[in-house]
């Protein structure tokens, strides 16, 4: 079992910020209670812990997770008007000035408060000794873990936000204005440069990926220089904001920006293979799973997964975000990400089996059907074709817009069902940890760097990736370079990492974020034109998906399936669905009928509804069963949620959410929202 840390509010260092004025005026507490709250270790990361709870329960929760993953040529929001994609889309200029004032004013309370704490540790005797040793401490990982904190906050400031006010936090400011983000990116890789070394692998001094290390310190440098180096979308308005950073475009010019990435990039990526290599090399306790030891499955891919449904820490997580199962008095955990993410239901509130997902991720249809390779072990584990009634029985999602099992095909790496034991109690408390960097995404991000600094062992760690993900390495990559190599590197993390909130920002910076909008988009155009003139499309892999598929219910001795051992059997592929046996639980009295699994016909090959195969599988108890029919039929919805904003692909993607009002109002005229925001 993790062990779980009890993040408590402390109000003894710096007050909360709700509004801009009042966080850029914060005070400084008294040195008596500087005194107490730094007296040991102990009591010192009490303090600390405020600011990983307020950063999980008011931060990393907005809009669904910023709507990374729900933005971008695989990943999609389901419902058919919603306000809650419009940055997803590239429409942000549609949104309030304040839709996302919370997380704005919640980072930076968050990183005062670490900087505060850094700041105090560091006039320690005890920290100083350590300094002087040249070896770690609590003391100095502390002050690490304070300081990377700080950085980790301001990069999720100019992740979303673009330039904004910078190195305020804790003194009396009226007068303040935006810092250009290349100069916070360098000043943040100055200042996890300086404490990585004295800071403790995972799994040293008891650091698990539930806090930060020296481990995931390397990593975020590696990040930041590669979101400065790579493409992004940059102001123009403001001629004087960038200093002496000169700049390639590509595309047009529109709304006051430009997509540009600055002409000493290679820089940056050198920086980036020196500290994702440096990540790797301290990886301490941490791992990429690339064996399973379980009896059911071997899958080591989603054996990453299983650790946090069995509410253990992933060995391959860098960082995860802490949950605390049942919502016990006192803590503040609610566990949204299973919940926003995790496989459908449509359970009720509490005591169903199991309780309602919402489930924001949806995979285009043009991905899953038209883009893994057939022997793919991440495929099913990654989106599902099914989910649960909350009755104790599957049930097939359908692509009418929507949520729960509307919506169409969904993220499948968080299942309720799959918890050891499942959690059935209420919706939203399940305690599942979610990781915000593994080791994977490293070796990719690695890779990437390696490619753009024309070396070819970034084929070498591609492969690690895939012979995982096919259990040989019959599937290895080899002989690319160039743009083809970086382009292979970019679709493996879109393989590895599908609704985990990266394959947005992998576009984006690699400068292909409007191409793919539009080449995915005219996918999409392509495969309706099929469905409607001809009732199925053909993808190039050989996949069909069909306007009709025939379904119906049977009873598996084992409900919840895995990998699956026989693709004849309809209802084992595709794998890794079914239900758990929730007539063993406590919401047993919940559970209808005893044929709890769907068998599956045509999904992936086309079965004329009026065929003789048709009419011998409705024989046997199949019922033809909308599919396809449904996307072709809400077109007007899927051109919405499907990156609609972008126009051609010389459009610059405008990705930004705008600064609060606050913020805008009390600069004295020195800060304005750029990228065709609103100001008010």
């Amino acid at each position: 079992m993790k062990k779980i840390i009890n993040y408590t509010f402390v109000l003894l260092l710096c007050s909360l910020f709700t509004q801009c004025k009042q966080y850029l005026d914060t005070s400084s507490p008294s040195n008596t209670d500087d005194e107490f709250v730094t007296s040991t270790t102990a009591e010192t990361f009490k303090t600390l812990s405020w600011c990983y709870a307020n950063y999980r329960q008011n931060c990393a929760v907005s809009l669904y997770s910023w709507n990374d993953p729900i933005g971008s040529d695989a990943e999609m929001y389901p419902e058919a008007t919603s306000t809650n994609n419009l940055n997803a889309i590239m429409q942000s200029e549609a949104m309030t000035v304040d839709a996302m004032r919370d997380p704005f004013n919640n980072l930076y309370s968050t990183l005062a408060r670490a900087t505060k704490v850094a700041k105090v540790i560091a006039e320690k005797a005890q920290y100083k000794a350590a300094v002087a040793s040249g070896s770690a401490s609590d003391w100095t990982q502390l002050y690490g873990e304070a300081i990377t904190l700080r950085a980790f906050c301001y990069f999720n400031l100019v992740k979303y936000y673009g330039d904004v006010p910078y190195g305020y936090e804790n003194t009396y400011v009226d007068n303040y204005t935006l810092t250009s983000r290349f100069d916070i990116y360098d000043e943040l890789i100055a200042s996890l440069k300086a404490v990585e070394p004295l800071m403790y692998k995972i799994g040293e001094g008891g650091i698990t990926a539930e806090r930060l290390s020296r481990t995931f310190a390397n990593a975020l440098i590696g990040q930041i220089a590669l979101y400065s180096g790579g493409y992004q979308t940059i102001r123009t308005d403001m001629p004087d904001l960038y200093g002496k950073v000169q700049f390639t475009a590509k595309g047009k010019e529109d709304r006051g920006c430009k997509y540009a990435r600055r002409v000493d990039y290679l820089d940056y990526y050198k920086i980036a293979e020196q500290y994702l290599q440096a990540a790797i090399d301290t990886k301490g306790s941490v791992y990429l799973i690339t064996s399973d030891d379980r009896t059911v499955t071997k899958n080591p891919f989603q054996r990453h997964f299983q650790y946090m449904h069995n509410l253990q820490v992933s060995p391959e997580s860098l960082f995860e975000i802490g949950n605390i199962q049942g919502g016990q008095s006192g803590q503040t955990t609610t566990s949204d990400h299973p919940y926003n993410f995790g496989r459908p239901s449509n359970g009720g509130s509490s005591n169903a089996a199991p309780c309602k997902v919402f489930a924001a991720v949806r995979a285009i249809p043009t991905f899953y059907y038209g883009e893994y390779e057939a022997d793919d072990k991440r495929r099913d584990v990654s989106i599902t074709v099914t989910g649960s009634t909350g009755d104790g029985n599957e049930s097939m999602l359908n692509f009418k817009p929507g949520s729960k099992l509307d919506g169409g095909i969904s993220l499948n790496k968080w299942d309720d069902n799959r918890m050891n034991p499942p959690y059935s109690a209420s919706q939203r408390q399940s305690g599942i940890n979610y990781p915000v960097l593994r080791m994977a995404d490293v070796i990719l991000l690695l890779a990437e760097a390696k490619a753009e600094l024309g070396k070819s062992d970034a084929i070498t760690l591609v492969n690690q990736i895939r012979e995982r993900a096919f259990g040989n390495s019959a599937h290895n990559i080899a002989g690319l370079s160039g743009d083809a190599l970086k382009e292979a590197i970019l679709q493996e993390r879109k393989l590895e990492l599908f609704g985990e909130g990266s394959r947005r920002w992998d576009l984006i910076r690699a400068g292909k974020f409007s191409e793919k909008a539009v080449a995915v988009r005219n996918e999409m155009k392509a495969m309706i034109a099929g469905l409607r003139s001809q009732g199925y499309y053909r993808f190039a892999n050989g996949n069909i998906i069909s306007n009709y598929i025939l379904v119906k219910s049977v009873k598996l001795d084992n409900p919840l399936t895995y990998d699956c051992t026989d693709v004849t059997n309809p209802a084992l592929f595709p794998g890794w669905r079914g239900q758990y046996n929730w007539s063993t639980s406590a919401v047993a009295s919940k559970v209808k009928g005893t044929n709890h699994n769907v068998a599956i016909k045509g999904l992936f090959t086309y079965i004329n509804p009026t065929s003789t195969e048709a009419t011998a599988l409705k024989a046997d108890g199949y019922t033809v069963t909308n599919w396809a029919v449904d996307i072709m039929n809400n077109e007007t919805s899927y051109d919405r949620n499907i990156l609609s904003g972008i126009k051609s692909s010389d459009d610059p993607p405008r990705y930004f959410y705008p600064i609060p009002f606050e913020t805008v109002s009390k600069s004295n005229g020195k800060i304005k929202n750029g990228y065709g925001l609103p100001q008010q």
